[in-house]
């Protein structure tokens, strides 16, 4: 078999992309220097002057998603971990996750249409707020494009990061439960991050609720084509 020169180039450009800006973050501590924001910075300064579309990059480095299945059964690892937590406070937890939830979709689905955006954008827009292995499905049930909504996915997450730190200065939430949920619901993966900067429990609630909200959203999304 045959290896093209660009899909090789693309796949070991995005690792050192990855591991020099994880490198960075470790050494400064600066949330803007994460692998999230640095990495894609420097292939999108590397992709504009070579003029590759963002299609051609996702279809050279498509085995990327292919490690998205082991990652997904492997969140059921602080599942089992975080036991007693969630037996402790479920109701809260799930209350917590079905507003979250109803507030991201419901803003993304009106925004889009705000903005006349067509269906296929619309939808893989809807799932932006949960964690990229359990988003892009979902936005294909949806009939969306996952590989845009792995896109709106991480500027969420980017984002949904940095403003949870400033909520957490502002609104008056004192228990880690509460803290790490914030993260968890709103940020995915980039808020487990930040969540764990901040406390070692507030980090390990990010987790459970970022698995567990990403679960509640697949098995909704039957309703969620019907409904939107």
């Amino acid at each position: 078999m045959k290896l093209e020169p660009m899909p090789l180039f693309w796949l070991a450009l995005t690792l050192v992309a990855y591991a020099f800006s994880r490198w960075i973050y470790q050494r400064t501590g600066r949330y803007l220097l994460s692998p999230l924001i640095l990495a894609p910075l420097l292939l999108f300064a590397v992709a504009v002057p070579l003029h590759t579309a963002y299609a051609e990059y996702s279809s050279n480095t498509h085995w990327l998603m292919l490690v998205l299945g082991p990652v997904t059964v492997a969140f059921a690892i602080p599942i089992w971990q975080q036991r007693q937590l969630l037996l402790m406070h479920w109701p809260a937890l799930l209350l917590g996750m079905l507003v979250g939830s109803a507030a991201s979709i419901g803003s993304s689905f009106w925004l889009a249409k705000g903005l006349s955006l067509d269906t296929s954008v619309t939808m893989s827009l809807v799932p932006r707020s949960i964690t990229t292995p359990f988003a892009m499905p979902l936005a294909h049930d949806l009939g969306g494009v996952p590989e845009l909504t792995a896109v709106f996915v991480m500027f969420t997450g980017v984002f949904g990061a940095l403003l949870g730190g400033v909520l957490l200065k502002w609104l008056p939430l004192r228990s880690a439960l509460a803290r790490g949920a914030l993260f968890g619901v709103g940020a995915h993966g980039a808020g487990v991050s930040r969540a764990r900067e901040v406390g070692g429990e507030e980090g390990s609630v990010a987790g459970l609720v970022m698995v567990l909200t990403g679960l509640l959203n697949l098995f909704a999304a039957p309703l969620l084509s019907a409904l939107l």
